[in-house]
């Protein structure tokens, strides 16, 4: 399987990455099967017991090295021209494989972070006097540095999120269970141009208070207050966006509370900038929710950036003091959660670029009543 139908420039990304890695002080990046590969390749193969790497080493080609078999698929990928593909044949051994591409110079080599345990414990052998760490500083902070290509795809996956709400909003959830319009919802991401639908909370009534909610069997009644949470691939980037509606005229209560999260949602959304930290971010929006009482019921992250993976940097997190900067998608999604009753989340992803934030999500966030 290859990556997106969008033009990259995966030589321009192999690139920058041998020279992070250098000025990082590595000796090679070693990549597994992950959007990390899919990145500064294009190949999106399977994770399996055979080992798939891609060896980035500063001042020199880079490497990708897959099972024979797989050889044919690899070549195939849109990056393939940027590097050399070699296979290598069951009952070899991969990993001295991997040393000798690397050299037996190295001493700094970062792995991929979601490079399997089995692959990096025979990597540790065969380079065993090398240091490993993690890649993700180094290709994570490439990733989040979004070009106008991936924030024009993010836009789109955006645009076809707003769509399926719209639908479902139009054709009521009264009545329903939660799984029967999380199969609907999918359906319509799917018709909106999504090529996968990869997650659809609906957590309605005292659901909603689990921010991450699996749809039940629970029959959604009116009175409720429902948490919409979904989002999938478009040409290879990920949507993500949530809506909270109530089913029938909201109480005051509801809709006092649904105010200080869009409150919340609106005055973060302000305040990120070039040079605004992910930590400054998360705090303009907790800031609203501690101030209005709720602060033990905001218990996450104000939000994750996004691109080929629905989470990935930059995170608007506590402790994070790294700036954020133009081309960086994230979310910005504060929540309050009351248990055993209720739940509230608004989420929007926002794209910064030269002329400030800009929302990639238009849905309505006033607390919609639906049928």
């Amino acid at each position: 399987m290859t990556g997106g139908a969008i033009a990259h420039d995966y030589a321009g990304r192999l690139a920058r990455v041998a020279a992070a890695a250098e000025e990082a002080g590595l000796d090679a990046l070693v990549i597994g099967p992950s959007q990390d590969l899919v990145y500064l390749t294009g190949y999106e193969p399977l994770p399996l017991e055979r080992l798939t790497a891609l060896v980035v080493r500063p001042g020199a080609t880079s490497v990708l090295l897959v099972p024979e078999l797989e050889r044919p698929g690899a070549l195939l990928a849109p990056g393939a021209s940027a590097i050399e593909t070699t296979g290598w044949l069951d009952g070899g051994d991969p990993y001295h494989d991997v040393a000798r591409i690397v050299g037996p110079a190295a001493r700094r080599v970062a792995v991929g972070d979601q490079l399997w345990a089995l692959h990096l414990l025979h990597l540790e052998q065969a380079l065993a006097d090398a240091e490993f760490q993690p890649a993700g500083p180094v290709v994570g902070g490439l990733r989040a540095r979004k070009d106008e290509g991936e924030i024009d795809a993010l836009s789109r996956a955006g645009a076809a999120a707003d769509a399926a709400f719209g639908r479902l909003v139009a054709d009521g959830i009264g009545g329903r269970t939660e799984r029967e319009v999380a199969v609907a919802l999918a359906g319509y991401l799917l018709d909106a141009g999504h090529q996968t639908a990869d997650f659809t909370i609906v957590a309605s009534g005292p659901n909603g208070a689990s921010p991450h909610h699996e749809p039940s069997d629970r029959r959604i009644a009116a009175g409720d207050v429902v948490v919409l949470d979904f989002g999938g691939k478009l040409d290879g980037y990920c949507s993500d966006m949530t809506r909270t509606v109530s089913v029938g005229e909201p109480s005051a209560e509801v809709a006092e509370t649904h105010a200080v999260v869009r409150e919340a949602q609106q005055t973060a959304f302000e305040s990120v900038g070039d040079g605004v930290t992910g930590e400054e971010a998360d705090r303009a929006a907790r800031d609203v929710i501690e101030k209005a009482g709720f602060g033990e019921a905001f218990f996450h992250r104000t939000g994750h950036g996004i691109g080929l993976d629905v989470h990935e940097a930059p995170y608007l997190v506590t402790g994070n003091d790294r700036p954020l900067e133009t081309g960086n998608c994230f979310s910005i999604e504060p929540g309050i959660y009351l248990e055993g009753r209720f739940g509230i989340r608004i989420e929007d992803i926002v794209a910064l670029t030269g002329d400030g934030p800009r929302r990639l999500n238009e849905a309505p966030r006033d607390l919609l009543v639906v049928g």
